[in-house]
C-alpha cells in the first residue's frame, strides 16, 4: 500500500541584509587599509594605470561590498548565505529574484536556478547578476540542509574522505608552510602593462620566495587577469627553474582561446583559471579544450552549488580536478563531497597574511578553518553549512536602502488587469 511523501515547507520569506564596516561577510575585497590583499603590490587588471597601481582600491575593487540572504521556511526554519554585491544585490533581490522563491519548494534547486537564470538573462549571464543568484542558492541549500538536519556534504553526494587539505594564499609563502599548509600561492607583483623591468621584478620576486620555502615545497602564481599571452609566454620561459606548481588566471576570462597557445608554448607547465567564469557555459568553454590543468570556479559567484555540481560533472568527464576559488566553508562542503577535488584554497584573512582567521570575518561565531593545513571533515557535521550568525556582527536590514524605489517594478500582469477592473 502505497502512501504520499511528507509534505515539505516551502519558502515564505526571503530578506536581505548588508554587512557593517570592513572585514566582515562575502566580499573578499572589502577589507581594512593596510591589508595585503589590497594595500600590497599586486598585479591586477588596471596596473597599466600608474594612478591605479597604489592600492587596489584605488580602482574600486571593494566598491560593492558583501550582503546576506535569508530564507525562511513555512515550518519557521531559516537558510542564510553571504556573499558580494552590496545594495545593488538586495535590490535584484528585492524587485527581480523573489517572485520566483516565495512559496516554493526549497528541494527543487535545478528548477530555482534555471528560473533565476533565464528571466535575469537579457541583463546577466555573468557577473553580478549571477553572483546574486548564486548567494540566493547557497541559502536555499542551507534551507535544505536545516530541515533535512544534515549537512550539505551530505545532501550531495557525501563524504568522500576523512580530512580536507588547503593550499594558503597570501604574501608569504614562507608563512603558509610555517602554518602547515602543504603549498603556498603568492599574487604576481607586476601586470603586463608595466613593461619589460616589471617582468625582470617579477622574476626576481619568484626566485626570491622559491629560495625561502625550499625546492620542493609547491609554489603558485595568481596572476589575476593581468597578462597576455606574449608576456605569459616569456615569463614562464624565465621562471622555468623554479619549479613554479601552476601559474593562475594570467589571462582574460573572455581570452579562452588565449590558454591553447599557452600549453602549446609550455606544455608541461601547469596552467589554472575560472574563478571569474560563469556557469556551465563559461565552463565548457574551458573544460573542453583541454588546456587547463586545473579550474578554479568560485560556488559564490558561479551560480551556486547548483551550477557548481553541474560544471564538475562536466570537469570529470575530461580529468580536470576542480579546487574552488575561496568562499569558506561554501567550498568545504563541495571539495570533501567530490572525489575529483583533491584540495582546497585558503585565502589568507588576516592583514599580514601571516596567520588563519575566518574567511568571513565576524559574520559567524563557528566558522570551521584549516589548523597545521587541513580540516577534519567531522567540522562539517551541522545542519546545513552549519554556520551560526554572530550578534555582534551588526547586520543591517536593507528593505529600505532604496526604498522608496527610484522607479517601481512593473506589476505583472493579472495584478495589472485587477488594479483597472477595481477602477484604481
Amino acid at each position: 500500500m502505497s502512501s504520499s511523501a511528507k509534505q515539505f515547507p516551502t519558502i515564505k520569506k526571503v530578506k536581505t541584509f548588508l554587512t557593517q564596516g570592513v572585514g566582515s561577510g562575502g566580499d573578499y575585497h572589502n577589507v581594512a587599509s593596510g591589508h595585503w590583499l589590497i594595500d600590497s603590490k599586486i598585479a591586477t587588471t588596471m596596473s597599466q594605470y600608474e594612478n591605479y597601481r597604489k592600492s587596489r582600491t584605488d580602482f574600486g575593487i571593494n566598491v560593492l561590498g558583501s550582503f546576506c540572504v535569508e530564507l525562511e521556511a513555512s515550518d519557521g526554519t531559516k537558510g542564510f548565505a553571504t556573499g558580494f554585491g552590496g545594495p545593488p544585490a538586495c535590490w535584484l533581490v528585492a524587485q527581480h529574484f523573489e517572485r520566483f522563491l516565495i512559496g516554493a519548494d526549497p528541494r527543487d534547486t535545478n528548477l530555482l536556478f534555471e528560473q533565476m537564470y533565464r528571466a535575469s538573462m537579457f541583463y546577466g549571464r555573468k557577473g553580478l547578476p549571477i553572483a546574486v543568484i548564486s548567494v540566493i542558492d547557497l541559502a536555499i541549500w542551507d534551507l535544505l540542509g536545516k530541515i533535512r538536519n544534515e549537512p550539505v556534504y551530505k545532501l550531495i553526494g557525501g563524504a568522500t574522505r576523512k580530512r580536507l587539505d588547503f593550499y594558503c594564499t597570501g604574501p608569504s609563502p614562507i608563512s603558509a608552510k610555517k602554518m602547515g599548509f602543504f603549498g603556498g600561492k603568492v599574487p604576481l607583483p607586476y601586470a603586463a602593462g608595466e613593461g619589460h623591468l616589471g617582468l625582470q621584478k617579477n622574476v626576481e620576486f619568484l626566485r626570491s620566495h622559491r629560495q625561502a620555502v625550499g625546492p620542493d615545497f609547491p609554489l603558485m602564481v595568481d596572476c589575476w587577469m593581468s597578462l597576455t599571452v606574449p608576456y605569459t609566454i616569456e615569463l614562464v620561459a624565465k621562471c622555468s627553474d623554479l619549479n613554479i606548481n601552476w601559474w593562475e588566471e594570467c589571462l582574460s576570462p573572455d581570452d579562452t582561446e588565449g590558454y591553447e597557445f599557452l600549453k602549446r608554448a609550455h606544455p608541461t607547465a601547469k596552467f589554472t583559471t575560472g574563478e571569474h567564469e560563469y556557469s556551465r557555459y563559461g565552463f565548457r568553454a574551458l573544460i573542453a579544450p583541454r588546456t587547463l590543468d586545473i579550474i578554479q570556479p568560485d560556488v559564490m559567484w558561479l551560480g551556486g552549488l547548483t551550477e557548481l555540481l553541474k560544471v564538475a560533472a562536466m570537469a570529470a568527464a575530461y580529468d580536470v580536478p576542480v579546487v574552488p576559488h575561496a568562499s569558506g566553508p561554501y567550498s568545504y562542503h563541495f571539495v570533501v563531497s567530490q572525489s575529483n577535488s583533491p584540495f582546497q584554497e585558503y585565502l589568507a584573512n588576516s592583514p599580514d597574511g601571516k596567520s588563519v582567521l575566518p574567511v568571513f570575518g565576524n559574520l559567524f561565531t563557528n566558522e570551521p578553518i584549516p589548523v597545521k593545513g587541513f580540516l577534519d571533515v567531522a567540522e562539517l557535521d551541522r545542519p546545513g553549512f552549519g554556520l551560526e550568525i554572530n550578534p555582534a556582527a551588526g547586520l543591517i536590514d536593507a528593505a529600505g536602502i532604496l526604498n522608496p524605489a527610484p522607479m517601481r517594478a512593473l506589476k505583472p500582469a493579472e495584478e495589472s488587469a485587477e488594479v483597472v477592473g477595481n477602477g484604481r
